[in-house]
């Protein structure tokens, strides 16, 4: 019994190529071996159990054996043995936790004058050196930096940010890696088939998702489920002793989220909670699943979903096919705000349910964006192309085009009501304007047009109206444009001096291949847009706001306009309210609450 040792230190590597997980490691010191490229101190960082000591440990045999420096040695080295051992004299093993004050750095000072007894270099490795005061840190600047030829430092530590930025810049750093669970479990086998245990595939990988990346918790993990289970390890033992949740029981709970069944969700939870399963654990679980789920939705491949089983792929397969990007980033983000506030709920349970169904529900939900897109469709839809309300005047002193067919909301807002036979008695006083064209087949789009043929106020007009659909931000600068002429397949369009800033932040190349896309989809390929600045020129009327436009076109019910045909805001008249029947039954409001599922509480008037 007296010579009894743990897995983990029984089965610790000895040589760099038993190391697991960290070849970018291991391959640097050997090369830097190799070709006699030795520093004179060096940093190792990274998470608890990945072999940041052990690593060190290696480095110093290669160092010191017999015949050294050497990437390899003969197991039986009486050096490295004692190295393996802690008896060394020429390796020193200094624990920074404990002695982390500047005494104990000032006798480490004296010590590195002292040539090493029967080994090439004299190597101090220090533990946790993150625990030295800043004090103890600014001793040893001198020293870590100019040390004697003989004196090798060695660093361990799992927090990289707190030392001193003055001692990093003096070590090689090497970040070791969470070992990957594949790896875990590969070598937990060899180690239960050398101890001469049986033990299922699924209770590896349980023991592998429970470690988190660190070989040592694994090893120290299946050392006690040794002890509980004997020489026959199952899964259920693992997730019994260690509150873990099975895969099989992640998948169901991932299922009910998927399909918003907020009672299985519920009873999957109520029977894991009953079992005694650690929900911090479980909510990394799910979080880890929905992770996967992402990789596959973004990636369109398994390639990067290793150590996965059939049943988990299928799965993740089939939710993929349901759910898009958007939905899993949001039950992304809803498991992780759980997450977060279950450390501080003092109702564990509680906060993990709402959590649950909040991320449920997050699949129904819909962004503002996806809110206005759908909203922009609709209306898209129930607008005939013919009837597509121009949102700003394009040429100045232009008069906007009367309609008389007000069957929509749109159409309402866009034009004020006319007075009874009015339509009928007065003739159009605004110029004749060229219809809006109707959406052209493909091939008709591809076809160009001559210059002769084309009417520039017009044209005009429907690039504005199209560029105000694709890119808003643009058709707030080209607006302040004046189409002059066309020559050729160039479009001279100019500013008013007093707009040179808006002509700039349209004249770059980004926006004219945009222009010419544009013109190229209404049937005039090959036209391009010249920018010009011109002092006879004067600036666009500015027309009203939008919120100014619906109010008047709500709430006149005489046609504002003055004895030359000119809209007049000025003109005051009587205010009408709107018809609630005549709104509900709106082609445009019966589509909208038909796909937000949603329905009309009341109909107010701002009359």
């Amino acid at each position: 019994m007296s010579g009894y040792q743990v897995i983990a230190r029984k089965y610790r590597p000895q040589r760099f190529s038993e190391v697991v997980g960290q070849d970018h490691v291991t391959r640097t010191l050997s090369h830097a071996i190799n070709k006699q490229r030795i520093a004179h101190a060096y940093l190792f960082c990274g998470p608890r159990g990945t072999g940041k000591t052990t690593l060190a440990r290696i480095f110093a045999k290669c160092l010191n054996c017999t015949d050294g420096p050497k990437s390899d040695f003969p197991e039986d080295d009486p050096r490295c043995r004692e190295i393996s051992e802690g008896r060394s004299l020429d390796v020193i093993e200094i624990d920074g936790a404990s002695n982390r004050g500047i005494e104990e750095i000032r006798e480490l000072r004296d010590t590195v004058n002292y040539a090493p007894s029967v080994s090439p270099f004299k190597i101090f490795i220090i533990d946790e050196v993150h625990m030295l005061t800043k004090e103890a840190f600014n001793a040893l600047l001198k020293t870590l930096e100019e040390p004697p030829d003989h004196v090798k430092f060695m660093f361990a530590t799992t927090e990289p940010e707190k030392v001193l930025p003055t001692i990093l810049s003096r070590c090689q750093r090497f970040d070791l890696r969470r070992i990957a669970a594949p790896q875990i479990v590969s070598q937990l086998n060899k180690i239960a088939g050398s101890e001469g245990i049986q033990i299922e595939e699924s209770a590896l990988q349980a023991i592998a998702r429970g470690a988190d990346g660190g070989m040592r918790d694994a090893q120290s993990t299946l050392d006690q489920l040794i002890s509980f289970c004997g020489d026959q390890v199952e899964e259920k033992d693992v997730l019994s002793m260690f509150g873990l949740t099975s895969r099989d029981q992640i998948l169901r709970l991932s299922e009910a989220i998927v399909q918003q069944d907020n009672l299985s969700i519920l009873s999957e939870l109520s029977a894991l909670v009953q079992n005694g399963k650690d929900l911090g654990r479980l909510l990394s679980d799910l979080q880890e699943y929905f992770r996967h789920l992402m990789i596959l939705k973004i990636s369109k491949s398994e390639d990067q979903l290793e150590g996965l089983s059939e049943t988990e792929l299928e799965s993740l397969a089939q939710h993929s096919k349901g759910l898009s990007e958007r939905q899993v980033l949001r039950l992304l983000e809803t498991l992780s705000e759980t997450d977060y506030r279950l450390r501080e709920a003092s109702a564990k349970r509680i906060a993990v349910e709402i959590g649950l169904i909040k991320a449920a529900d997050s699949l129904a939900s819909k962004s503002i964006d996806e809110v206005i897109r759908t909203l922009r469709d609709l209306k898209q839809e129930s607008t005939p192309p013919s009837e597509a309300p121009e949102i700003r005047q394009a040429a100045p002193n232009t008069p906007a085009r009367s309609r008389q067919t007000p069957t929509t909301p749109s159409t309402k807002i866009n034009t004020p009501p006319q007075k009874p036979n009015s339509s009928a008695q007065t003739p159009a006083i605004n110029p004749p304007a060229a219809p809006a064209r109707a959406p052209k087949p493909p091939e008709a789009a591809q076809k160009s047009r001559s210059p002769s043929d084309i009417d520039l106020s017009s044209l005009w007009r429907q690039l504005l109206q199209r560029v105000s659909k694709e890119n808003p931000f643009l058709h707030s600068y080209l607006i302040d444009g004046h189409p002059l002429e066309i020559n050729g397949q160039v479009i001279t369009v100019g500013y008013p001096l007093s707009q040179i800033d808006q002509m700039e932040m349209v004249d770059n190349k980004k926006n004219h291949l945009s222009i010419e896309a544009l013109f190229d989809s209404l049937g005039y390929a090959g036209l391009k847009i010249r920018l010009i600045k011109s002092d006879q020129i004067q600036p666009l009327e500015k027309p009203p706001l939008p919120t100014e436009t619906k109010l008047q076109a709500y709430s006149s019910t005489e046609d504002p306009k003055d004895s030359n045909g000119i809209n007049d805001p000025s003109h005051s008249a009587p205010k009408v309210p709107i018809d609630p029947e005549e709104f509900l039954n709106d082609p445009l409001i019966k589509q909208a609450l038909e796909v937000f599922k949603g329905r009309m509480l009341k109909v107010e008037s701002s009359t």
